[in-house]
């Protein structure tokens, strides 16, 4: 057993040969030890897609979700589709061997592969979390940012990728870069002409009144898993949901926010723009615990 685990995939697609004729169907390798090509498009270009898992009890939470989107991205980004087959089997693998923790994560790698070569190159990571049980509970401070594309994105430049998981970071990290400087902990992207979109790596959820919402479809914006199943849950408490295509104002109306994702889960906003936000510790404290029950 191990406290990370590294699975590279021999086929990551059905639809390009694999990387070794007759071997397994993947192979458990040391994390520690270089694995990637430095030619790899992945490493060279950002060339790629990815998902991140979070697991509990050696069960890996919303699976089947993460793998359609998965193949999502891929499809944007015209990469050989992902085997789910494979892909599936893989992730069990890589968790079967990592030694048991409160909470872990497994993140899925696919890149184009060596130029030229026509295989993609895939595989897992598996880790033990970090502990966010204080933003979960102390919530987080959050700047709005212009992203500097219009709502429509997805529509007028599909080109741009907007809505696709890759690996391409640089901005995402640089944002958060710009929010340590502004005294924040985290961002939330607008559009150019002035629409909520979502965080760096998370999706916006607020509640006004006796409904949750999350800004609307089509708007270049990652499908959240984790809000998915936060509107179920609220669902099942009498709690309204849906989508609306919400601007600053509407979201500095809200009676509470959250930055929710997949393995910090839902962090509460609790200062906005450098002002303080109210914060719903009850609601957080049981949206943050039916995810967690859901990794049981």
């Amino acid at each position: 057993m191990h406290n990370t685990v590294l699975v590279i995939l021999n086929q990551p697609s059905a639809a390009a040969p694999p990387h070794h004729d007759g071997s397994p169907a993947f192979a458990i390798v040391d994390p520690n030890v270089p694995q990637l090509s430095a030619l790899d498009l992945g490493a060279t270009r950002g060339d790629g897609v990815f998902e991140t898992i979070s697991v509990g009890e050696g069960s890996p939470q919303a699976l089947e979700h993460h793998l359609r989107r998965f193949a999502r991205s891929a499809a944007a980004l015209e990469l050989p589709e992902p085997d789910a087959d494979a892909w599936r089997v893989a992730i069990l693998a890589a968790i079967a061997e990592l030694d048991p923790a409160p909470e872990c994560s497994v993140k899925t790698v696919l890149t184009r592969g060596i130029e030229d070569d026509g295989r993609p190159t895939g595989w897992v990571y598996a880790s033990h979390s970090p502990d966010y049980r204080s933003a979960r509970v102390d919530g987080i401070r959050v700047v709005m940012l212009d992203r500097g594309y219009r709502h429509d994105v997805e529509q007028t430049s599909p080109w741009l990728l907007a809505g696709a998981k890759t690996l391409s970071y640089a901005v995402n990290r640089s944002v958060l870069r710009e929010a340590a400087r502004r005294g924040a902990d985290d961002v939330i992207f607008v559009s150019g002409d002035g629409f909520v979109l979502e965080g760096p790596t998370s999706t916006v959820v607020y509640r006004s009144g006796e409904r949750l919402l999350t800004p609307g479809t089509g708007l270049g914006i990652l499908e959240g898993t984790t809000q998915s199943s936060i509107f179920r849950f609220a669902e099942s408490l009498g709690l309204g949901t849906g989508f609306e295509l919400a601007t600053p104002d509407t979201l500095r109306r809200a009676d509470a926010a959250w930055l929710v994702s997949s393995v910090r889960l839902a962090a509460p906003i609790r200062e906005l723009d450098g002002q303080p936000f109210p914060v719903d510790r009850e609601l957080s404290a049981g949206i943050n615990a039916h995810l967690l029950g859901l990794r049981d």
